[in-house]
């Protein structure tokens, strides 16, 4: 997933998609191609300690997969506005279901919370945005995804030659079960999603039992996750920011959440909570405005560039940021966003593909996640009702189905 140096996960979109070059399909290697990679591999794996058999026994029967370089390609022309990523990631049936997770795997979180000093709920709003609380893992073989980006040709095939080999030392040292390294399709897996050798630095033993499994422990993941906050120099105690109006005229481009700055000076521009009440905390803070000086603005400290370093993206640190004061009993997001089309829950983008699907559209099963179908569809209907063409699943169209 994250492009940051310690980041977990450098495979997701919002990071890793930059930074691969686009392989034609007319490229593919052929098999005696792949084997052929796969042996230069073996050696490099053996120095790392991996044994010819786990290598032979993890790699029999793999081939190059055009799947993954089809994902690894995806350019995709729909860009999410902020409020409708946040909109998703952070609605009421996540926090509920949140809360719930936390009440059952209460002991974890708070030995986690002792051992590293990070707070139980930041911990829990990872897991709950990485994978929605355990239950989405991802599903494709992490050797074979790995093997066929490692065996391809673009410029990154070193790095994930290396998270290859990182997973192969996983499986020879029987920390899970190689059938259970399944994740993204760059390699991300388990319950909060790490890359094989984030894993390999950062990952730890949370329920005793001698092993790190990241993938079926919720105590080994929600340790390891608490583990890499630690090192991103998470401070205990100290909040992560909080909502804030800005003046009128303030420069929004000349603040960002880089330029950090004593909470004094801010308040000393006119700026205070998004309650009224005057700015507070010690320690440098900056300013981040994801939709400009129209939209919700947050004054952020240095514990939110520790979960910024999970990804590094800032729509992705603040739905994070925000889901842990959500889970704390806080309020989300106060301030309007800038659009007049009002953004969708989990729950009711089901009930949009459900209708849309009621009309004859395949987008296929509803599961409120927004793909290229369920973009189609909702083009040709706003195409029918005489709206510009977005794609976009909002409120708007929404309601027309709605309507009938």
């Amino acid at each position: 997933m994250p492009k940051h140096p310690t980041g977990p996960r450098t495979a997701r979109a919002l990071g890793l998609l930059a930074g691969i070059a686009v392989l034609p399909l007319a490229s593919l290697p052929a098999r005696a191609d792949f084997d052929s990679c796969l042996a230069g591999i073996q050696s490099q794996a053996a120095a790392a300690g991996v044994s010819a058999q786990t290598f032979r026994a993890a790699t029999s029967g793999i081939g190059y997969d055009d799947k993954v370089i089809e994902l690894s390609q995806a350019q995709p022309e729909f860009k999410t506005p902020i409020w409708d990523y946040m909109a998703a990631l952070v609605d009421d049936e996540r926090v509920e279901d949140g809360r719930a997770a936390m009440r059952q795997n209460a002991a974890a979180l708070a030995q986690a919370e002792s051992r590293y000093g990070v707070d139980r709920y930041t911990i829990a709003a990872v897991w709950g945005v990485e994978s929605n609380f355990g239950k989405n893992l991802g599903k494709m073989p992490l050797v074979q995804s790995l093997a066929t980006l490692a065996c391809s040709n673009n410029r990154r095939r070193d790095f994930f030659r290396g998270e290859l080999i990182a997973t192969l030392r996983i499986i020879e040292r029987g920390d899970i079960a190689p059938e259970r390294l399944t994740g993204s399709w760059a390699g991300a897996f388990g319950q909060t999603q790490f890359m094989p050798t984030t894993y390999q630095r950062l990952a730890v033993d949370g329920d005793g039992d001698g092993r790190r499994d990241v993938v079926d422990s919720v105590a080994d993941a929600v340790a390891s996750t608490a583990n890499f906050l630690r090192v991103a120099k998470w401070q205990n105690g100290q909040v992560w920011g909080y909502e804030v109006k800005l003046p009128r005229g303030f420069n929004v481009a000349a603040a960002g959440r880089k330029n950090k700055k004593p909470v004094a000076h801010w308040a000393s521009l006119g700026i205070t909570r998004a309650d009224g009440r005057p700015l507070s905390g010690d320690g440098p803070a900056g300013i981040l405005a994801p939709a400009g000086i129209d939209g919700p603005a947050f004054l952020v400290t240095r514990n939110f560039d520790a979960i910024y370093s999970y990804n590094a993206a800032e729509s992705y640190g603040l739905a994070i940021a925000v889901l842990s004061d959500r889970l704390r009993g806080r309020p989300g997001v106060q301030a309007a966003w800038p659009t007049d089309d009002p953004p969708l829950s989990r729950a009711e983008r089901r009930d949009l593909q459900t209708r849309l699907a009621a009309r004859g559209y395949d987008v296929g099963e509803p599961d409120g996640k927004v793909g290229q179908k369920t973009r189609d569809a909702i083009k040709d209907v706003e195409r029918r009702l005489g709206m510009t063409p977005t794609g976009r699943a909002g409120g708007k169209v929404l309601e027309a189905l709605r309507g009938g």
